[in-house]
């Protein structure tokens, strides 16, 4: 009887025939069962591909083509660089499963593999012709893990065509697009979403902010929507999204443009111009907030925003004047004055208790008059049909002013109170960091930690990052020196600064820099004073001492930080845009993970002179 396995000796080898022969017995011609699937599926995770496709090649055809076993058996044949077998493999797979598409995919890879790629395209043309809507997701995923992204885009657009939509599968293609860097594409596609689906906006807006990421980017997609806006003027979502688009780019003059024609178009009473004007505001940029509240205050006077935009109107120009160094006290004066015009036009009544606010926080804090700022507040405590938001605020604010005072025992006593009645509320959380902070003033730094560890957790961003911060500093200045002698000083000068007291501030700070040389606390000591310096306008000393921090290596923690300032200094105060672009870049080099550098990298191109 002739041996059937003879002429496999010279295909495996006699190592593998023994190690075969202990699987498969010669003389019995039986069926593999599972065992066998698996023992060739191991050989080939192994690498022994000549025993796997020996194995493989026993089974039944049917078994051969199976979806769990064609992919090994597949892969082993093609690592003998067995071609024709391969191709008879997967071409018999495709006669039992005709509806599989991928299958074709397949055939095309091993066309590829084979170094004929134009047998390659030509199977995979084929496929995309013969596409069913059914098989489109299925065959695009293929070429996708594949790694053939522009089949995988012609397998998407041939089933937007067999759709007979053209916006079908577009989240897939502004994915593919973003992947190979194809700005354009992806702003046709997202564009070409909201084009008769106004609907998709939300959607469209989110994908743009996942997936432009760079200046040049946004520049292209705002110019495409100005021509949008120009073709398409009865369109309202060309100026929505040109509107979001500038407010990403805190283009605020700019999306105040777009603001202004969807209010007069949607009749809102100057509803989105307060939005961008607000927002302008909370990004410091006063003048674009101020010309946006200055426009609903002449434009719809006594309509529902009107009285609103008054307040935010002096409460922006006080912010400005406070943020420009040096403080005018004349200015401070007269804003006293337009915050008291606006209660005679307004009235003194809970909506108008922000304004009464304001001009305590003024007199106190800036004009040093604190008997008249905590009779305003007061005022507003007592103030008939007043909410509980706006009473607790005016206790926070009159709190505030007993810090002031040094009289910590009043303040303690109105910050806990809020803490009490907003609980597990940003206000609430508000009067406990401040509770921590006047704990922290006075040298308790065991009961500030206590505050500062459950505010870590707070729900409102800012105060989280606060209580980290400053417990950090508690911790890192403790570890040591645990008797915090030094960090006992360093805060009795934060409160000197909270009090505006800044000459004493400074004095405390040289003296603190020649009594503890070396002390941790020095890197925060000179950024305090660097701060300080340029509040009281002495630029050059600023920049002087933010130099000890840059040049230092020891103080890498707050180098960034320093570098951003001193760059700020030279733009804002010294106008010398040279040295700003240049303190920009060594920022943005330097130190690639600093939470600066998107808006250093936007100061730095503004200074260059990049269009906008």
């Amino acid at each position: 009887m002739k041996n059937p396995l003879r002429g496999m000796r010279g295909l495996i080898g006699s190592a593998g025939l023994l190690a075969l022969l202990a699987v498969v017995p010669a003389a019995r011609a039986q069926a593999p069962d599972d065992g066998s699937i698996q023992l060739a599926r191991e050989y080939e995770r192994k690498g022994e591909h000549e025993k796997a496709a020996y194995l493989f090649g026993r089974l039944r055809t049917d078994e051969q083509t199976a979806p769990n076993v064609l992919p090994d058996y597949l892969a082993a044949l093609q690592a003998l660089k067995r071609t024709k077998d391969a191709e008879k493999l997967v071409k018999r797979a495709i006669k039992q499963r005709p509806q599989d598409q991928t299958l074709g995919v397949t055939l095309g890879l091993i066309s590829a593999a084979a170094g004929d790629p134009a047998a390659a395209a030509k199977q995979w043309e084929r496929v995309v012709q013969l596409l069913n809507p059914d098989q489109v997701v299925p065959v695009a995923t293929s070429f996708q893990q594949a790694n053939l992204p522009a089949w995988t885009v012609r397998t998407y657009l041939r089933g937007r065509q067999l759709a007979g939509n053209e916006t079908e599968y577009a989240p897939q293609l502004i994915s593919i697009y973003t992947q190979r860097g194809l700005t354009d594409m992806v702003l046709v596609e997202t564009l070409r979403l909201v084009q008769d689906d106004e609907q998709q906006l939300p959607f469209v807006r989110n994908m743009l902010q996942n997936n432009l990421q760079d200046e040049a980017a946004f520049a292209t997609l705002e110019k495409e929507l100005l021509t949008q806006v120009q073709r398409n003027p009865d369109r309202a979502v060309y100026s929505e999204l040109l509107l979001w688009l500038q407010v990403q780019r805190r283009d605020f003059i700019g999306a105040l443009v777009q603001a202004k024609a969807l209010d007069r178009r949607g009749r809102s009473q100057g509803r989105r111009v307060l939005e961008v004007a607000e927002i302008a505001r909370r990004n410091k940029d006063y003048e674009s907030a101020i010309a946006g509240f200055e426009y609903i205050a002449r434009e719809y006077a006594g309509q529902p925003f009107y009285a609103l935009a008054r307040q935010r109107l002096v409460q922006t120009r006080e912010d400005q004047v406070r943020n420009t160094y040096p403080v005018n006290q004349t200015q401070l004066r007269g804003l006293l004055k337009e915050y008291e015009q606006v209660l005679s036009d307004l009235g003194r009544t809970p909506e108008t208790a922000p304004v009464l606010r304001s001009m305590a926080a003024l007199l106190a804090f800036q004009l040093g008059e604190q008997a008249p700022a905590m009779k305003l507040l007061e005022e507003v405590i007592a103030m008939p049909r007043a909410s509980s938001d706006v009473v607790d605020q005016a206790k926070i604010d009159l709190a505030d002013i007993y810090v002031l005072r040094a009289e910590p025992w009043e303040a303690t006593l109105l910050y806990s109170q809020v803490e009490k009645s907003h609980k597990d509320t940003p206000l609430g959380y508000d009067a406990k960091l401040r509770n921590a902070r006047l704990s922290y003033f006075a040298g308790d730094f065991k009961l500030a930690k206590s505050h500062l560890d459950i505010l870590k957790q707070a729900t409102t961003r800012e105060i989280a990052n606060d209580a980290m911060q400053l417990s950090l500093l508690i911790t890192d200045n403790t570890a040591q020196d645990t008797s915090g002698v030094a960090l006992r000083d360093y805060a009795a000068i934060e409160q000197l600064v909270f009090q505006n007291k800044l000459p004493e501030a400074l004095r405390g700070l040289d003296a603190l820099l020649v009594k503890y040389p070396g002390h941790a606390l020095q890197d925060e000591a000179w950024y305090l004073k660097a701060q300080l310096q340029r509040r009281t306008s002495d630029y050059a000393g600023a920049l002087a001492t933010l130099e000890r921090i840059t040049a230092n290596p020891k103080y890498d923690v707050l180098s960034d930080d320093a570098l951003f300032l001193a760059a700020s200094i030279q733009q804002e105060s010294l106008q010398d845009r040279e040295k700003a672009q240049l303190l920009y870049q060594q920022l943005i080099t330097r130190h690639a993970g600093s939470i600066y550098v998107a808006e250093a990298r936007k100061r730095f191109r503004q200074l260059r002179g990049d269009v906008q």
